[in-house]
């Protein structure tokens, strides 16, 4: 017998009992005569007692043991001398009669511990050692206990899991595929599906008329700092249902969640954004509700006064930050004028109004506006003494964007973000299109299979930008958690989409005929939405990284350090797919 309890099992109502405990030495503190070890194992850490008089037979053998020793012991369960409040087991401790080792370790390359002295490159090459450590696995087991309830409550709801291909056609509309060249039929290639969109929208064809999966899928994406090129999704469609029907069961899901995992209960309807307002109050289609900062629109009340740059302007915009005027000396806002004119924010510059705690005003832009003007502004976006107020102008979209990205550093600055509350929300009513400068042409921002709006199909043949989706997704706290869309199920409809995308009826017949086909056979009105798993994981669990809530992750440069993978294949390999390398050219 390995072990009668696990290392977080034993307390005080255990006293004299004799136990079996099997685990890693986590710390061992020799004081001559008495010797503490702490055993570990993933439910909690038991402290063990050896001393020249209760266990003197096995001593020696307790000073050969080093970190990361397998043991297996045998003893009896007392109350400790000096308790330890800050564990489970901290009010007793196992007196050891046997000591058996398992197996012997070297000294591990980093300690495992919550906070452990290792880079990340080499607990990435030793994962299976940073796996040990609390903090990861708690969050395993959380992402366990949370695709646990998404199963309760989906199957609550009359759900069927469906499984489907891995193998599957290349489809190169959105991110790029991952390929896998076929031996058998050389010169072609399956594809890793991105989601199984197309999948679920045939098992809606064929009946089965509420599908989920908890599914991996793998994208060919350029490198970016929170992005794995495999990752799991909560992929779910549903046929005869609205938008609201899906938004109301899928809102369940989340209550659900939040109530089992987190304990916090939601008696309210989460906010529904429409697309535009989120984009005109925020700067972005994900806004962060737990602080206010929203953006207001002060083109008409800045131009027209002579100010070339702001008179030139497709936009300007402003963000009022409540009573931090007096904390905003000039280093803190150049800080700020520096934060937006890089690369990825994208504005030209950084203009303020203060309005300071007696009353006065200062403003960067105050030799080209008299105070009443600037007053009137203030007036209009009701600031009051001792708040200021930045401006970025431009391109509508770009300067936007910026604004949005001032908020959350703004935000971020003054501390205005409490992690420990949860903002969900719906962003709706997405436009179906956007325009792709390089390519000259529309692409389907979310994807071609997307229903427009009822009313705007017409629009399809005359003006595509103004086109409407049934499209809406789900959001905590300034991050997407998922995404969906009423789908197209008719024919006519699903070519119009293709012809407005540049598809040509050859290429979409190519690509997709075989959901064409299907949609000839009484497909019914459906739609479903998909959710990160690996996101919403590490939103539950504080992370700031989905790497962190998933076993075995790829790096940020997307490669996997401890299997060294991609490498190269033999020779043999590539020949027998018919596969040849070409050396690289500068």
């Amino acid at each position: 017998m390995y072990r009668t309890h696990t290392c977080g099992e034993l307390r005080i109502a255990d006293v004299n009992k004799e136990v079996v405990l099997s685990g890693w030495v986590q710390k061992i503190r020799d004081l001559g005569s008495v010797i503490f070890i702490d055993l570990r194992d993933r439910y909690g850490i038991t402290q063990l007692y050896f001393d020249n008089v209760l266990n003197p037979d096995i001593m020696d053998l307790a000073r050969k043991l080093g970190r990361e020793y397998v043991l297996r012991i045998k003893g009896t369960v007392r109350e400790r001398e000096s308790k330890n409040p800050n564990i489970p087991t901290g009010d007793i401790e196992v007196v050891v009669k046997e000591l058996e080792i398992l197996n012997e370790s070297e000294v591990p390359p980093f300690t495992i511990e919550e906070n452990t002295d290792g880079g990340e490159e080499i607990l990435m090459k030793y994962r299976y050692l940073d796996l040990r450590r609390p903090n990861l696995q708690r969050a395993l087991l959380l992402r366990y206990e949370m695709a646990k309830e998404i199963r309760n409550y989906l199957d609550s709801q009359r759900f069927v899991e469906i499984e489907t291909p891995f193998l599957i056609k290349s489809t190169p509309e959105g991110a790029r595929d991952f390929i896998v060249p076929s031996r058998l039929y050389r010169g072609s290639f399956y594809a890793l599906p991105q989601s199984p969109q197309l999948f679920k929208q045939l098992l809606m064809v064929a009946g089965y008329d509420r599908y989920f999966q908890i599914v991996k899928c793998f994208r060919d994406e350029d490198f970016r700092a929170d992005r794995q090129p495999e990752f799991t999704q909560i992929d779910c469609e549903l046929s005869f249902v609205t938008q609201d029907d899906i938004i109301n069961i899928f809102e369940g899901l989340a209550k659900h969640l939040f109530k089992k995992i987190k304990g916090i209960e939601f008696n309210e309807a989460f906010p529904r954004i429409p697309y535009s307002e989120a984009i005109e109050k925020y700067g972005t289609d994900k806004p962060d509700l737990r602080f206010d900062l929203v953006i207001n629109d002060l083109t008409k009340q800045l131009q027209g006064y002579g100010f070339k740059v702001f008179d030139a302007a497709e936009y300007i915009g402003g963000i009022k930050v409540e009573s931090k005027a007096d904390t905003y000396s000039r280093k803190k806002i150049d800080q700020l004028t520096d934060f937006v004119k890089r690369p990825q924010v994208g504005a030209k510059g950084l203009a303020w109004i203060k309005y300071n705690a007696d009353g006065s005003i200062k403003s960067s832009i105050d030799k080209f506006y008299t105070e009443e003007v600037l007053r009137n502004v203030l007036s209009d976006i009701n600031a009051q003494p001792n708040d200021i107020v930045f401006i970025i102008s431009g391109p509508k979209q770009q300067s936007l964007k910026a604004l949005g990205e001032l908020r959350l550093e703004i935000a971020r600055s003054l501390g205005l973000i409490d992690e420990n509350i949860y903002k969900p929300l719906w962003v709706v009513d997405f436009p179906m299109f956007e325009w792709d400068e390089e390519d000259q042409r529309y692409k389907a921002m979310h994807h071609p299979f997307t229903s427009p709006k009822e009313q705007d199909i017409d629009l399809l043949d005359t003006d595509p930008g103004k086109v409407r989706a049934n499209a809406y997704d789900f959001v905590i706290n300034g991050v997407e958690i998922g995404g969906g869309s009423i789908r197209i199920h008719k024919r006519d409809v699903q070519e119009k989409v293709f012809e407005a995308l540049g598809l040509s009826k050859e290429e979409a017949q190519e690509k997709f005929g075989f959901l064409l086909e299907a949609f000839k056979y009484g497909a019914p009105p459906h739609g479903g939405i998909a959710f990160g798993f690996d996101r919403w994981v590490a939103i539950f669990n504080g992370s700031k990284s989905i790497k962190d809530v998933i076993a075995f992750p790829k790096n940020s440069a997307g490669r996997d350090l401890m299997l060294d993978a991609p490498s190269p294949v033999s020779p043999g390999q590539l020949e027998e797919l018919g596969i040849e390398i070409k050396p690289d050219t500068e």
